[in-house]
């Protein structure tokens, strides 16, 4: 069994595309592996919400165009991995409370089916991921108590764990996300080639079998 940590923000569209990526590897390699999904807040800071596009402008100095031409980029490699980027609707928003959301879904069992759905919401149907009947109705979608998720968005339930966890990020030399480590010994960061991916797996597989 390999134990694959990784460090991601919903608000990340590599992350997103490097979720897939790793879902391809593993079925490529045959690899028995377990995946823990952590969190790390790109933009812990963040107030309101902003058009995805008005952010990286301001973010980069560059303009609307040059934006539309990052977008593509993305759009093109998440064809290649069944994701459907779709910018225009895509509002920046604080993460912390989606975050406390997936270490429920994480403790339930359910870590893995909540970052999906996360993912999509976020990225192709537009929804607002600070807006907790929003963030409840996708949780019940993948198998939570709402009554349970509600609690946690109105307490401030695993806040701490989450800053827990962006820290053991930049312990562990993470600048930046997607960060995944596999077996505490093999560190992968950025949303690399399935290759690359498989390759770690395999890596990992031989130590295991040493």
């Amino acid at each position: 069994m390999i134990d694959i940590e990784v460090w991601s923000d919903v608000a990340c569209p590599w992350c997103y595309l490097g979720s897939r990526r790793l879902e391809q590897a593993i079925a490529a390699s045959g690899a028995e592996v377990s995946v823990t999904w952590k969190s790390f807040q790109l933009n812990p800071a963040a107030a309101g919400r902003v058009a995805h596009n008005t952010l990286l402008m301001g973010k980069f100095g560059v303009s609307e165009e040059q934006v539309h031409q990052m977008n593509q980029r993305l759009v093109n490699l998440g064809e290649d991995v069944g994701i459907e980027y779709r910018f225009e609707t895509y509002i920046s928003v604080n993460t912390l409370d989606v975050h406390r959301v997936l270490h429920l879904a994480r403790d339930r069992g359910l870590g893995t089916a909540a970052h999906d759905r996360m993912f999509k919401a976020q990225f192709t149907d537009g929804a607002l991921m600070d807006d907790h009947d929003v963030l409840v109705g996708l949780a019940i979608e993948i198998g939570l108590d709402e009554a349970e998720v509600r609690s946690v968005l109105e307490s401030d339930a695993y806040a701490d764990a989450v800053r827990a966890e962006q820290s053991e990020a930049a312990a562990l030399g993470a600048s930046g996300v997607p960060f995944f480590v596999l077996d505490r010994k093999y560190g992968i960061s950025g949303a690399q080639p399935v290759e690359l991916f498989t390759q770690a797996l395999e890596r990992a597989q031989e130590a295991v079998r040493a």
